[in-house]
């Protein structure tokens, strides 16, 4: 595995050209291996965001750790999109400042998150905290099952696909 500091991990990523991103908001993602996996096949550089609580590298993959803080994971990754690329998370903050850069946005169950359904999902997050903060209790998530590794599978080489094919007429 390539191990980079700050100003070669710059460099790298600005130089090399690859057909698309791969970013994915690492901190308690359960599809990292995966995504890796699939998006090789489409020829799509990868890169992990953690902070540093969270050490997490793979093979194949770029890893940028940045200080612990609120969202500080979220604005790096914002920072580093470009139009087409793909972002993996389950923050609906962040899908939604990476939809508005003409990113894709899918979670780790495989639903796209898209200008089409972000504000009925920021709606909800926004009602579950109210219920929240008034001391109410809102429903966590389900246990996490094969047929959620399976429907991820399945969305996530559409989007794959979906940006490959988008991007390229782009450019033609």
């Amino acid at each position: 595995m390539k191990t980079f500091n700050k100003t070669q991990k710059k460099s790298f990523i600005k130089e090399e050209k690859f057909i698309l991103q791969l970013l994915i908001d690492a901190d308690a993602c359960p599809v990292i291996d995966l995504a890796l996996s699939i998006s090789r096949g489409y020829d799509i550089k990868s890169t992990l965001f953690c902070d540093t609580s969270h050490r997490i590298e793979r093979e194949n993959a770029i890893t940028v750790m940045v200080p612990k803080g609120a969202d500080s994971v979220d604005f790096k990754l914002v920072n580093a999109i470009n139009k087409y690329d793909i972002v993996i998370t389950q923050d609906y903050g962040l899908a939604a400042m990476c939809i508005a850069k003409g990113a894709f946005v899918v979670d780790q169950n495989g639903r796209e998150m898209s200008s089409d359904n972000i504000d009925q999902l920021l709606a909800f997050r926004y009602e579950s905290a109210k219920i929240r903060r008034a001391g109410g209790r809102t429903k966590g998530p389900k246990k996490r099952t094969a047929q959620n590794n399976l429907s991820f599978e399945k969305s996530f080489q559409q989007i794959c696909e979906k940006a490959v094919s988008t991007k390229a007429k782009a450019e033609n």
